[in-house]
């Protein structure tokens, strides 16, 4: 995994604008937030949900991703098209290397992230903030079991493996999830209206 061959010169980190990522675990409901965010947000130019590239089909379930082959994502990551990149799960996720201009322009860019990306993305821009979307272990395994995809002793086995807060994690705005999806909702667009204000009145 690792950055694209569009960052600054020198190693600078790119500012201008922020970062954010958004992370969660399975049934935090980070793909329902986050819509809900981009929609409470939609035609505030400040802000820009990005698109990431996935090889995985797209199923009208999960986030709004663009999806491709391995082959096709091998031949953009060779052209410089990512501004960063990973692999998890077997699968393979692409942030579009337009991403580094939003920023560059002091502009907001709201992306669904991964732990694993965390340290690559922090590294590459100047101002970067970690929004950790959580739930209670019953409010997931409630979740995880409405989704019919799994049987009990797999969604017990997945809820072992979440991992704890760890030094990536300890600056994160954290949000939980746990009741209505308005005020989990409300809370997302309040911490990235946050992040613009603070931008505004450090440039």
């Amino acid at each position: 995994m690792g950055s694209g061959d569009g960052a600054d010169p020198a190693g600078a980190t790119i500012g201008g604008g922020a970062f954010i990522a958004v992370v969660g675990p399975s049934g935090a409901g980070k793909d329902t937030l986050l819509n809900h965010a981009r929609n409470a947000l939609d035609g505030d130019e400040r802000f820009v949900f990005v698109q990431r590239a996935i090889t995985r089909p797209a199923d009208g379930e999960t986030e709004d991703h663009r999806p491709v082959t391995d082959a096709d994502f091998d031949a953009e990551l060779s052209r410089g098209g990512f501004a960063h990149w990973w692999d998890a799960h077997g699968l393979k996720y692409g942030v579009p290397v337009s991403v580094d201009e939003v920023v560059r322009s002091g502009r907001i860019a709201i992306c669904n992230g991964s732990r694993g990306a965390l340290d690559g993305l922090r590294a590459r821009y100047a101002n970067f903030t970690v929004i950790s979307l959580t739930a209670r272990p019953d409010v997931l395994a409630r979740r995880l079991a409405g989704r019919g995809r799994e049987s009990e002793a797999e969604i017990l086995r997945r809820l072992e493996r979440q991992p704890d807060c760890d030094a990536q994690m300890a600056d994160a705005v954290v949000i939980e999830n746990n009741g209505a999806l308005e005020d989990a909702g409300r809370a997302l667009v309040a911490a990235i209206e946050a992040v613009s204000r603070s931008v505004a009145q450090t440039g």
